[in-house]
């Protein structure tokens, strides 16, 4: 199993370009099963959760190129077969982005619950509601979800929580319903406003994505496009985070400024300078950073796979940081892991309290999640002697190529079996 081994304690200086997001490109992905003609993307990340929705698709027939280094075109002119199994689906929730497709375009659909990230339930009741509400009849059969509707009809969902993959999945299922479909109290992330960008120009009649209405009118059949995948900000908010604790001036180019209000304030509370371009962001970091609270919270506010890489950066701040999770329940689990490393925090229900130390000492870790991983990572780059992380794996499911990007910033960071 491979290992990351990072020597830490040296500033990052210089330029990297942000990937495609892996939150946007996912959905896109199965947004082609909505059509018969080849949906083309553009700045597609290299991540493995994007080799699995690939595998996911070709299974069920869609024939998938790669006619560039960040492109994909994938062409669903049948559907051999319209089920999700649980070997391809256990390893990451974001297949359960076809069963709307599927119901919408095939009528059946037999997907897996899905499994992913331990970080907590994330159940996907309100996507069974949503789609019951459209006159599709679900049941679970043997851990999978069986769906069918002859043809699904618009109508009003109310969302009981704010749910991303459960609004777009509702949204992609609604876009060939027959009449129009309103989702209140949607979520408002970026990622839903490009996809239904790119479902809008195959011919979808979309409205109000990115606010928490949506109001989605059903078109008889949707056709082809290019779309370019937008730039990816969880991965830029994780690299403004490493800047921020270990210092540096770092320019990232290819990047939204626009999609990381809440991330850029609580960098620049902990003392960062930031400059925001159309799209480039420029921050410079001397010194100690300063301990930031954080409090998670849906779009707009800040985004919980940012959590870990703030509380990483508490670590070694002054003073004392309070980070309180709203979203999921098991998200405090690489803690434990930063403790093995000297980090003073103390965990209290859905809140730790992080005291900063001075410095932090290398040692032997594991990742326990995707954003955990980037958490240990931050938190190797500014700690003394050697720190080598264990089960990666879950790294490279969110970040395109990171040993090297760190490497172009003039960090100490090699890829070990």
């Amino acid at each position: 199993m491979e290992k990351l081994l990072i020597r830490g304690g040296t500033p990052l200086e210089g330029e990297i370009t942000i990937s495609g997001a892996k939150n946007a490109a996912l959905p896109i992905m199965c947004a082609a099963l909505l059509t018969r003609e080849p949906l083309r993307l553009d700045n597609v990340p290299k991540l493995m959760d994007v080799r699995t929705m690939t595998q996911l698709l070709e299974r069920m027939g869609v024939a998938v190129r790669m006619p560039g280094a960040a492109a994909l075109e994938l062409k669903a002119q049948g559907i051999a077969d319209p089920s999700a199994p649980y070997e391809l689906v256990r390893t990451m929730r974001a297949s359960v982005l076809v069963l709307g497709p599927l119901l919408a375009r095939c009528g059946e659909a037999r997907v897996a619950l899905p499994g992913g990230c331990a970080i907590g339930l994330r159940p996907v009741d309100q996507h069974v509601k949503g789609l019951e509400a459209m006159g599709a009849d679900i049941h679970i059969d043997h851990g999978d979800m069986i769906a069918r509707a002859a043809r699904l009809r618009g109508a009003r969902i109310v969302m009981d929580l704010v749910t991303v993959t459960g609004t777009e999945n509702l949204m992609m299922a609604a876009t060939l319903a027959e009449g129009t479909t309103v989702i209140e109290n949607a979520a408002r992330e970026p990622e839903i406003a490009d996809l239904a960008a790119c479902l809008n120009a195959m011919g979808a009649r979309i409205r109000g994505a990115g606010s928490d209405v949506v109001r989605i009118e059903g078109v008889e059949a949707l056709g082809g496009t290019t779309h370019r995948v937008m730039p990816d900000r969880i991965e830029t908010g994780t690299y403004l985070a490493a800047v921020t604790a270990a210092g540096g001036r770092v320019r990232l180019a290819g990047a939204a400024p626009d999609t990381l209000d809440a991330t850029l304030d609580k960098l620049r509370e902990a003392g960062a300078r930031i400059e925001a371009g159309e799209q480039s962001i420029d921050i410079e970091m001397h010194g100690r950073p300063r301990a930031v609270d954080v409090r998670t919270a849906p779009y707009p506010g800040f985004a919980t796979d940012m959590q870990a890489q703030l509380l990483a950066l508490d670590t070694v701040a002054e003073g004392t940081a309070v980070v309180t999770e709203t979203i999921f329940e098991n998200r405090f689990m690489h803690a434990l892991e930063l403790q093995r490393l000297g980090a003073d925090i103390t965990i209290e229900g859905n809140t730790a309290v992080v005291r900063g130390v001075k410095r932090l000492e290398g040692a032997a870790v594991m990742a326990t999640d995707l954003r955990a991983s980037a958490s240990l990572v931050i938190a190797g780059l500014v700690a003394q002697g050697e720190t080598l992380i264990d089960r990666i794996y879950h790294l490279d499911r969110g970040y395109e190529a990171l040993e090297a990007k760190l490497g172009a910033l003039g960090a100490r960071v090699e890829r070990r079996r």
